[in-house]
């Protein structure tokens, strides 16, 4: 009898453990950084080499690269809203889709990261 108390014990406890270990990635400072339609807010945001893809842009670049684009592209399309559609989150890896309004027109973003220590490293921006 206690054996089996001790088994129900035991994978209550792992599966408690299981499930307090999922957890969605904050993806809060990307949305905010894009609703304000600033790339300097996502600059520790970055992998090393992001594929980025803008109206008239597509290329693998560095961070920094990545930032650069991303700030040309909201200079000449000012940003008004910004709102997720869209989040997932697997293992340590993740996307998000939104929806971007601009004064030239609203644009769809999805977004791939993968997690490090809990941080977002964005991989993929696609603006479309």
């Amino acid at each position: 009898m206690e054996d089996i108390v001790m088994k129900k014990i035991i994978f209550t406890f792992t599966f408690i453990l299981s499930v307090l270990s999922i957890q969605a990635a904050n993806i809060t400072p990307v949305s905010d950084a894009i609703k304000a339609g600033n790339a300097d807010l996502l600059k520790d945001k970055m992998s090393e080499e992001v594929d980025i893809f803008v109206p008239g842009t597509s290329k693998k670049c560095s961070g920094t690269d990545a930032i650069a684009t991303l700030k040309a592209f909201f200079r000449t399309n000012k940003v008004s809203g910004f709102t997720v559609a869209h989040h997932a989150d697997k293992n340590e890896s993740g996307f998000l889709v939104g929806k971007l309004t601009t004064d030239k027109g609203e644009y769809r973003v999805n977004i791939t990261y993968t997690t490090k220590d809990g941080n977002i490293l964005i991989q993929i921006i696609r603006i479309e």
